[in-house]
């Protein structure tokens, strides 16, 4: 194994933490304005979605933990390669490359509780248009 394999992760590693990043900063604005828009009058499908949306934010988390580690790991792979120290440059990098699957993972499981609460908004907005007008 040479020095540019690792490499070679870095820009989609990169990505991924960009896209985890923005995941974390819709979820942010969705859930300031759920707080302006309901204040202290909570719907009961709106505590269905602060609970998946606090799942989320975790799960988020998770992802951007287990893309940093995998970061971390492939430049430490790097380093033992660039130094010579070919089976722990191995290693490490087998080691980040767990890391960015079960950040991968994770965000699959992310997307999954993502289309739950577009659902639970349907489930809602059908309720809605469903009830006889004033």
């Amino acid at each position: 194994m040479t020095l540019t394999t690792p490499a070679l992760l870095f820009p989609a590693i990169s990505l991924l933490l960009l896209a985890y990043t923005n995941r974390f900063l819709v979820l942010a604005q969705l859930i300031r304005e759920l707080n302006a828009r309901e204040g202290e009058q909570i719907r009961p499908f709106v505590i269905e979605q602060i609970l998946n949306l606090k799942k989320r934010i975790r799960l988020i988390r998770s992802m951007q933990f287990w893309g940093v580690a995998s970061f971390l790991l492939c430049t430490l792979a790097m380093f033992a390669l660039f130094v010579e120290f070919t089976p722990l440059g191995t290693a490490l990098f087998g080691i980040s490359l767990v890391a960015l699957m079960v950040s991968l993972l994770t965000s699959l499981y992310e997307i999954h509780i993502s289309c739950d609460a577009i659902a639970i908004e349907l489930e809602s907005i059908g309720k809605h248009s469903h009830s006889p007008e004033k």
